[in-house]
């Protein structure tokens, strides 16, 4: 009694835990939570930053540059030396004897200077900078691509996962079936009624039917495990309970592939900012104009700021010849976006083949679906009408036997064709999205 006792509370716990471990989700919360989790979704941010980083770097181009430095120097070097006297604005008339000026002595200077410079016309600078934008407009389109592909995929592992939990109904409610006619089978034997061999052959398929239970139980382990994935769900002891699996109705598009969808606009966007390169090499030929100026003190004491002076200035440079390197850098950019330029035409052509193709197979798949229908009906029809014969005795078990096996088998096919439609669906819906 005590064993008993043990065992039914052992038993509780176990079905506590999987009561625990099981959690109910629907397909647009799994989206809500993977379009925050998804580590995909989470890179393609990083690369937004990253991208949004770069293109600040040309925030040089017209912003200015300051710099500050602070030097201490030592030197007998004559020249030199009389520099600091002058930096420093303490030359007098005896500095200017020739024994002073050959031999100074060591002589030292604590100065302060700051450098700034302001870009003024830099042409090559301000194209490369609309490169950089139109790389980060890129990388935008490329992460709202991500989040695209992320929601097909979620809704194609829900899906898996509703099948999942269909084909586990379905095989729990043949099994059901199978053990009434395999203990009609046993009843009969004992009457001398049929042969051992039926008895047999009926356990078999109990058995049959036992095996594809246990792996449908497994497949909504997986199922669960591949959703948690997406969703970006580190624990991988929960086991997901979805909707039930229906036919989704799909409301279509058009069969035309639309050029606004993100990742070919994520084409364009790159193809411009290769043109933005090409044309900011280009510039490279052309004269900048920039400005500078410096603010200096000097004093002969650490810390000291007494002498000032300033330096201003505007300078015009031209590099007239780089030894051809322009010239070749401009023309390898000019190759990158004509190579740019047709593969991006040939992702459309396939992109638009794969919508075609795409369409038809949700065609076969609503066909299959049908008969599948009409199949699963007939079955049914069958096996109601060999129960009936093998009750009156006109019929063997084999043929019962087959004829349950038949519809178990239809019933699976058409919640597969179910689930093949709505990813289908799914994917369609991806390849038309805007």
């Amino acid at each position: 009694m005590r064993k008993k006792v043990i065992a039914m509370l052992v038993g509780l716990c176990v079905f506590a835990e999987m009561a625990n471990a099981q959690k109910y989700i629907s397909m647009e919360k799994a989206i809500e939570i993977a379009q925050s989790n998804n580590s995909n979704v989470k890179m393609s941010q990083w690369d937004e930053k990253v991208s949004n980083a770069d293109y600040r770097q040309t925030d040089a181009s017209f912003l200015p540059q300051v710099n500050l430095e602070y030097s201490a120097l030592g030197t007998n070097n004559p020249l030199n030396a009389f520099g600091f006297l002058l930096n420093q604005s303490t030359v007098t008339s005896a500095d200017f004897d020739p024994s002073s000026l050959n031999r100074p002595g060591f002589s030292h200077n604590f100065g302060t200077k700051i450098e700034v410079k302001q870009p003024i016309f830099n042409p090559d600078m301000t194209y490369a900078r609309k490169g950089a934008k139109a790389q980060e407009e890129a990388y935008k389109l490329g992460s709202v691509r991500t989040r695209q592909r992320i929601d097909f995929e979620v809704k194609k592992a829900y899906s898996q996962l509703q099948f999942s939990y269909r084909a586990k109904e379905l095989l729990t409610t043949s099994l059901e079936e199978i053990k009434t006619i395999s203990q009609s089978v046993e009843n009969f034997q004992k009457q001398g009624l049929v042969q051992k061999s039926d008895v047999l052959n009926s356990r078999v398929q109990v058995n049959i039917i036992e095996v594809a239970l246990a792996r449908a139980e497994s497949n909504i382990q997986n199922a669960s495990e591949g959703l948690s994935l997406l969703m970006g769900d580190k624990k991988q002891d929960v086991v997901f309970v979805p909707d039930s699996l229906t036919l989704q109705p799909m409301v279509f598009k058009g069969n035309e592939l639309d050029l606004t969808r993100p990742d070919i606009q994520m084409l364009d966007k790159s193809i411009e900012s290769m043109g933005m390169m090409t044309k900011s090499v280009h510039m490279q030929a052309m004269p900048k104009l920039n400005a500078f100026g410096s603010y200096q003190l000097n004093d002969t004491r650490a810390l000291g700021f007494r002498a000032d002076s300033y330096l201003v200035g505007v300078a015009v440079s031209w590099n007239i010849f780089s030894g051809n390197a322009n010239h070749s850098k401009y023309k390898s950019y000019q190759f990158k976006k004509e190579k740019m330029t047709e593969e991006k035409n040939l992702y459309v052509r396939q992109s638009q083949l794969e919508i075609d193709k795409t369409q038809r197979e949700m065609h076969d798949i609503l066909v299959e679906i049908k008969k599948d229908e009409s199949s699963m009906s007939q079955a049914d029809e069958a096996l109601r009408i060999l129960q009936n014969r093998f009750k009156a005795g006109l019929s063997n078990t084999t043929d019962l036997l087959t004829a349950q096996a038949q519809l178990s088998q239809q019933r699976l096919l058409l919640s597969q064709a179910v689930m093949n439609y709505d990813i289908t669906a799914y994917y369609l819906d991806f390849l038309l999205a805007k």
